[in-house]
């Protein structure tokens, strides 16, 4: 087995080749605008995944897929020439959905975005299911007496006894 370092050198290096063979190299009219985003070489060196993205319409993108997996041997052959390794890995390109995963991700923001504005106006406009204030507060036992009417003059005194007594009798 290759250590990680090397499959990333190399996958660094045959992303680059094949770059430069799809700029340079192929003559194809169905190849659009193509980006390579990524490529992926597997442990043992044997195969290469190319990741690429094709700016255009989705007929744009169907001939570009075709017209590379019609290039796909001459992209090895000029990968071998320039890679310094015994064995030449086999090519594999694959569409990358990096596009496809950003729209759906603008999408879902732009969804959330309308949402909090929508629940920012109810908020606006709520109110209180009970009380506005629903802790317990204490008693104010000297104002509920007033409200209720309750006489609280100082003309009521109490005896030795413990019994009331008025200063009118």
């Amino acid at each position: 087995m290759v250590d990680a370092a090397r499959a990333a050198k190399m996958a660094d290096r045959i992303k680059v080749i094949v770059a430069k063979t799809l700029e340079r190299g192929i003559r194809d009219p169905r190849l659009g605008f193509v980006t390579i985003t990524d490529v992926r070489v597997t442990g043992d060196l044997q195969h290469a995944s190319v990741f690429y993205t094709v700016y255009g319409t989705d007929d744009e993108r169907l001939d570009s897929a075709a017209a590379l997996k019609s290039a796909t041997g001459l992209v090895r052959r000029e990968v071998g020439k320039n890679l310094t390794a015994r064995l030449t890995p086999s090519i594999e390109f694959i569409a990358d959905g990096i596009p496809e995963n950003a729209a759906l991700i603008d999408s879902l923001l732009t969804e959330a975005h309308l949402r909090d504005a929508s629940v920012e106006a109810l908020k606006k406009t709520a109110k209180y299911a009970g009380d506005e204030d629903p802790y317990v507060k204490p008693r104010d036992i000297a104002a509920e007496e007033e409200a209720a009417g309750f006489d609280d003059d100082d003309d009521d005194d109490e005896d030795d006894d413990g019994h009331y007594v008025s200063d009118k009798d």
